[in-house]
């Protein structure tokens, strides 16, 4: 079932409603919430939600009859509905970063009652995925994120099969996002990390949602998953496992490189040519051997502008 998360009036235009999915048997918190669309620009979690969103009222419906959906999903495809209707990141009429709001307030700004009622609707949920992409200029390969994580955090990130797990310490700075008021409460959070700002990766959209079904059979969320046997190795990655290439020089960056590939160390990634006069002033080459999981797609640099990342297997 479709319902209005929130309801939200505009001072000199309709009001607007921030829409969410309660697809499952009635119960008094989800078993999983999922979000995606806290800025307005990561349209591939939207389209991954909404899609996920339409095959469980599918399956609700009968459309599958050998899959049951057993426990409740709540699923929120897009948090910043109007920086998504404008194509901008932060929240259009200040500017501000919703995903810096939490835990929020009834009584505070626009994007504050947003986060609270966002946070009010997933804290209790036994599973919380926040789905995001990389920058505009920017692709990662679709990845799980663990914050500070548990040992049982830990096992369910394997249930996604995803390639690339990367682990980081829950910072002391940013405790005003989503993923730092989950933690508080009892449960399992995750961020997911699909590809690149301002547009659908459709290899990338459909790769994740097969995670996120996968997923969702194995914590018997969904009945009768048949699951597919994954052809890549699941890879646990730690902030130290990191390594990037800077730009020396600006110019033109051009690399046909693909994410989620294995390099060696010194194979070409890609090339920065003279903007103007067309030579090639800078090979770039992988700094280790390792998974390819980011690379820049915008082509223009300035000088110490990241270009790729390659992250070595422990």
């Amino acid at each position: 079932m479709m319902r209005n998360l929130l309801c939200m009036t505009a001072p000199v235009r309709d009001g607007f409603d921030i829409p969410c999915h309660e697809i499952g048997p009635k119960s008094s918190h989800p078993a999983v919430a999922l979000v995606a669309g806290l800025h307005g620009d990561e349209i591939n979690g939207v389209f991954i939600l909404s899609r996920l969103a339409d095959f469980l009222n599918s399956v609700e419906a009968g459309k599958y009859p050998e899959l049951r959906l057993v426990k409740r999903v709540l699923i929120i495809p897009a948090v910043n509905v109007l920086g998504v209707n404008l194509r901008t990141r932060t929240w259009p009429f200040d500017k501000s970063d919703i995903n810096r709001m939490f835990p929020g307030s009834t009584g505070g700004e626009t994007t504050q009652r947003i986060a609270y009622a966002v946070l009010e609707a997933t804290k209790r949920a036994e599973y919380r995925i926040d789905i995001h992409t990389a920058s505009a200029d920017f692709e990662e390969i679709p990845q799980l994120r663990l914050y500070g994580p548990s040992a049982a955090e830990r096992t369910t990130a394997r249930m996604f099969g995803l390639q690339a797990i990367m682990e980081r310490s829950l910072s002391p700075v940013f405790t005003t996002t989503m993923m730092h008021s989950w933690k508080v409460w009892p449960g399992e959070s995750f961020v997911m990390r699909v590809g690149q700002a301002g547009t659908v990766q459709l290899g990338h959209c459909q790769r994740v949602f097969r995670a996120m079904v996968s997923f969702l059979g194995q914590t018997g969320v969904l009945e009768g998953v048949q699951l597919a046997v994954e052809d890549e190795e699941v890879c646990c990655f730690d902030k130290e496992s990191a390594f990037r290439v800077f730009a020396e020089k600006a110019g033109t960056f051009v690399s046909d490189c693909q994410v989620g590939r294995w390099v060696r160390a010194g194979q070409e990634l890609g090339y920065i040519y003279d903007s103007f006069g067309g030579a090639v002033i800078e090979k770039v080459v992988a700094p280790v051997a390792g998974l390819l999981t980011g690379i820049r797609r915008h082509p223009l640099l300035f000088e110490g502008d990241l270009i790729v990342r390659v992250n070595r297997k422990a």
